[in-house]
């Protein structure tokens, strides 16, 4: 078992299990979509504060995500070569800003996500 430093990361850590354990399929989705967004949102937070080995465990987090949504395409889906493209392109992002990291191009990368993420949520 991990241990977690913060209360906060106990919770999301149950909150997580909890959510895959009963997913379906597109409940799966939002959960990495979610996991996506906190981890871009804590490489941005990181950055800024020049914490550079938090700003990584970010990235790799958000790449983990990614690898993760890659995963789940289903081939047959009308959507699956568009979904591909389109999560390729995030991980190329997120590869290049490893080693070269540009604030502006990760806030992109996370209003672009965010906006799939909300429309796949049928939020705001």
């Amino acid at each position: 078992m991990h241990l977690l430093t913060t209360p906060s990361q106990a919770y999301r850590r149950v909150d997580f299990d909890a959510r895959v354990a009963v997913g379906d399929p597109r409940e799966l989705v939002l959960v990495c979509f979610d996991q996506l967004g906190h981890a871009l949102g804590r490489a941005q937070a990181a950055s800024a504060a020049g914490d550079n080995q938090a700003k990584s465990e970010g990235l790799t987090r958000a790449l983990a995500a990614i690898a993760a949504l890659q995963l789940g395409i289903d081939p047959a889906a009308v959507m699956a070569a568009a979904l591909r493209q389109f999560y390729a392109g995030a991980r190329r992002v997120l590869l290049d800003n490893v080693i070269d990291y540009d604030p502006a191009v990760i806030g992109t990368l996370a209003r672009d996500l965010g906006e799939v993420g909300r429309a796949l949520g049928g939020g705001d």
